[in-house]
């Protein structure tokens, strides 16, 4: 073989290659973080939970800010985008920790789908209402999940995932579930 040659087939792809499994979804790998194997397998599952329940809000806040409508549109598409892209950066956070702790984080939309608690929405558009009622109670699903996976959490000695389900799933969930019930609260713009 010729330099050429080999420089031509060493710049060419190896397209459609196959590989074998190497860690099974719902295992964990030893890390020397100084946490039991059990802990590590329980924060591993509560924040794969997490994880899908997450994606699938925001997809929720995607498809609501592509969908709004009405007076307030400006207002709430916005609102719903710059809500989207916080839990986008939620859904980074908990797979590098699912990661960390040796386990393999859900990313394949069909398996969410399968993990997910949060209801599927209709394919259709809602009225305004419905769509902010349904993010908010996509919110409080997984805000009764992060309490209890943090209460247990403290448990078995994860801080490090306690912090994240406190620090960054309740407080981000509290807070953007406050924005979004505001809207619902009927009051006039204007007295007489």
């Amino acid at each position: 073989m010729t330099i050429s040659t080999a420089s031509a087939h060493g710049s060419q792809p190896l397209l459609h290659q196959k590989g074998e499994v190497i860690q099974e979804f719902g295992t964990v790998r030893q890390y020397p973080l100084g946490l039991s194997h059990d802990a590590r397998m329980y924060s591993c599952q509560r924040l794969n939970k997490a994880l899908a329940d997450t994606q699938m809000l925001y997809s929720l806040y995607k498809k609501s800010h592509w969908l709004m409508r009405g007076a307030t549109f400006y207002q709430l598409h916005l609102l719903l985008d710059k809500h989207a892209g916080e839990q986008l950066e939620l859904v980074d956070t908990i797979a590098e920790r699912v990661q960390t702790l040796g386990g393999v984080a859900v990313g394949d939309p069909r398996h969410v789908a399968e993990l997910t608690s949060v209801p599927r929405p209709p394919d259709g558009v809602e009225e305004v209402p419905a769509m902010i009622s349904r993010l908010l109670e996509a919110h409080e699903t997984i805000l009764v999940e992060a309490h209890d996976a943090a209460a247990r959490t403290v448990e078995l000695g994860d801080d490090g995932t306690n912090d994240l389900l406190v620090s960054q799933i309740i407080r981000t969930g509290e807070l953007q579930a406050w924005f979004l019930a505001e809207h619902l609260v009927d009051t006039p713009l204007v007295r007489a």
